[in-house]
C-alpha cells in the first residue's frame, strides 16, 4: 500500500504549483501567435512540425538543422499553462490531453539545445515562478526534511524499481554505453572507472548508497566498505544482499570518521545549492590527507543555470523534491576552498540519454507483461514515462550532463 500512496503523494505534490489556466486560456486563443513567434524566432537548430487545435499545420523553427519533433496541440490552454508555469505548466498540459507527441523526447531535446535563445519563453513567470520557488524552500533538505524527501522518492518500492532497473539496482547513469549497449555491463564499466579513480583503497565511504552494489564491488576487491543513506527501503535491501558491507542509516552532515577513499554517485543532485558546501566539508572531513574521492554528478550548464535556479521545474514539483542539479564551476570552487584538488573531469552526457532510453524500454515491458507492483494507476504511470523522457530529451539536448571527477586531498 506505501507504494501506492506515494505516487498519490507525488501526483499531489505537483498538483500544488498548479495554474487555473481555464478562464486565461479562453482569453488566451487570440494571444497564441505571438508566443508561437517567440518560439518559432528563439529555435535556432531544429524545429516543430505542429498541429493547431483547428488542424492547422504549423511549423516552427527549422533556421538550421537540430532535433526535429511532431507536436499537436490540442488545446490552446497548453501554451496559456507553458507560457505562466513553464515545464510544470508544459507537463500538467500534457496530463490534461492538452498536447500530445509520437515521441516527446527531441521535444524535450530542441527546447534544451535552444534554451540561451528561448530565454523565459517556456519559463514560470510572475506568481506561478514565485510559487514554485516558495513550495520548492519549503522542501529544502534540512536535516529533518532530508529524510522524508529521501523517502518522498524511494518509498516507491524496491519492487517498483527492481521491475525495471539492471540486475545490478543501479539507478544511475551507464559508462560507454556504446562499447555494447548493455545496461548492466555499462554499470559495470562504471564501477571500474570509479575504481581506477580511488587505486587499491583499504579503507572506503559512500554517501548515498543506493541499493548498496557499488559499495559491495569495493568490498570484493579487498576494501573495508561503509555505505551511509537516509532511505530504509533501500538499507534494508542492501543489508540483505551484501553482507561484507557497514551500511550505517546516517545524514552525510553526521559522518565522521578516516577513509582512504571516498565515493559518491549522484547523491549531491538530492542536496539543494544550499548544501552543497555541507556536502564538501563531509568529503574533506572524512578524507585521510593524500586520501582520494571520486565523485559522479549531474550538472546544469553554466550558462542556463541561474534561469534555471530562479524557480522549480517539472522534476522538482514531481519527483525529486528538495533537489537540484549541480553548477560544476560553483561545485569545483567549494572542494578546491577545502583544499581538495579537482582532478581528471570527465562528461558523458549521452551515456545518460542512452541509459534511460534503456530504463524507459524495461519500464515499458514491465507494465505490459504486469511486473509492476499493484497500486501503481495508468495516471502515476503515465507521468513516470514521461519523467524518463524529459531527462533524456536534456542529455540529448547538451545543457545537461552527467560527469565524473576525482578530488585529491593535500598531504
Amino acid at each position: 500500500m506505501h507504494g501506492r500512496a506515494r505516487a498519490e503523494e507525488l501526483l499531489d505534490g505537483g498538483r500544488r504549483f498548479a495554474a487555473k489556466p481555464g478562464l486565461l486560456a479562453r482569453l488566451f486563443a487570440p494571444a497564441a501567435q505571438p508566443i508561437l513567434d517567440r518560439i518559432h524566432h528563439g529555435l535556432r537548430r531544429g524545429a516543430i512540425n505542429g498541429i493547431l487545435p483547428d488542424g492547422t499545420p504549423v511549423r516552427l523553427g527549422g533556421h538550421a538543422p537540430g532535433f526535429e519533433c511532431v507536436v499537436h496541440l490540442h488545446s490552446y490552454r497548453a501554451l496559456a499553462r507553458v507560457a505562466t508555469g513553464g515545464s510544470i505548466g508544459w507537463y500538467q498540459a500534457w496530463e490534461a490531453g492538452e498536447w500530445s507527441s509520437p515521441d516527446p523526447v527531441p521535444l524535450f531535446a530542441l527546447f534544451v539545445e535552444n534554451a540561451r535563445a528561448l530565454g523565459d519563453t517556456a519559463r514560470a513567470k510572475g506568481p506561478w515562478r514565485w510559487v514554485a520557488r516558495a513550495m520548492h524552500w519549503a522542501k529544502r533538505n534540512t536535516k529533518r526534511q532530508a529524510e522524508k524527501n529521501i523517502h518522498a522518492h524511494y518509498n516507491l518500492g524496491n519492487d517498483f524499481y527492481a521491475a525495471w532497473l539492471d540486475p545490478t539496482m543501479t539507478y544511475s547513469s551507464g559508462y560507454r554505453l556504446e562499447a555494447d549497449g548493455a545496461l548492466q555491463a555499462s554499470q559495470h564499466r562504471k564501477w571500474q572507472r570509479l575504481s581506477d579513480r580511488l587505486g587499491s583503497p583499504e579503507t572506503l565511504l559512500e554517501i548515498g548508497c543506493g541499493w548498496g552494489s557499488l559499495a559491495a564491488h569495493f568490498a570484493s576487491q579487498g576494501a573495508q566498505a561503509t555505505a551511509i543513506s537516509l532511505s530504509d527501503e533501500q538499507l534494508d535491501w542492501a543489508r540483505a544482499h551484501y553482507p561484507a558491507v557497514d551500511f550505517r542509516k546516517c545524514d552525510y552532515r553526521d559522518m565522521h570518521g578516516q577513509f582512504d577513499a571516498i565515493v559518491s554517485v549522484e547523491m549531491v543532485e538530492a542536496l539543494g545549492r544550499e548544501y552543497w558546501p555541507d556536502f564538501m566539508d563531509c568529503v574533506a572531513r572524512n578524507l585521510e590527507p593524500g586520501g582520494r574521492a571520486a565523485i559522479q554528478y549531474i550538472a546544469m550548464a553554466d550558462e542556463l543555470f541561474d534561469a534555471y535556479a530562479a524557480s522549480a521545474d517539472f522534476i522538482q514539483a514531481y519527483v525529486f523534491p528538495g533537489g537540484m542539479l549541480i553548477r560544476a564551476s560553483e561545485f569545483r570552487a567549494l572542494a578546491e576552498q577545502r583544499g581538495l584538488r579537482w582532478e581528471d573531469q570527465e562528461n558523458f552526457g549521452l551515456d545518460y540519454a542512452e541509459t534511460l532510453r534503456l530504463w524507459r524500454e524495461q519500464f515499458d515491458s514491465a507494465v505490459t507483461e504486469k511486473r509492476l507492483p499493484e497500486g501503481f494507476d495508468k495516471r502515476f504511470i503515465a507521468l513516470w514515462r514521461y519523467y524518463l523522457q524529459y531527462c533524456e530529451g536534456g542529455f540529448r539536448g547538451g545543457g545537461i550532463t552527467v560527469s565524473q571527477v576525482t578530488l585529491i586531498k593535500g598531504e
